[in-house]
């Protein structure tokens, strides 16, 4: 089994709960880290991306800032897990 998606959310972000509710349907298991709940994840995502924007999605070593930006790309890589 392949290492689940990292998300790095915030609970009203829209895109946030759109990328969630793609990975539930498509039964993809996902980590959520929520940014408002733990202040070292913002920092996370800061290394990650040089950004503080969410969702920021983890795919194996495949590093996403957006959810809808980059929709194709995230399915192809979870259909193929």
């Amino acid at each position: 089994m392949t290492k689940p998606v990292k998300i790095y959310t915030i609970p009203t972000c829209s895109d946030c709960n759109n990328a969630k509710r793609f990975f539930k349907e498509q039964q993809v298991p996902f980590e959520e880290f929520n940014c408002e709940e733990n202040e070292e994840y913002p920092k996370i995502v800061w290394e990650l991306t040089g950004k503080q924007i969410v969702p920021t999605i983890v795919i194996g070593d495949q590093v996403f800032v957006g959810f809808a930006d980059h929709f194709s790309e995230i399915h192809e890589l979870v259909s193929q897990q």
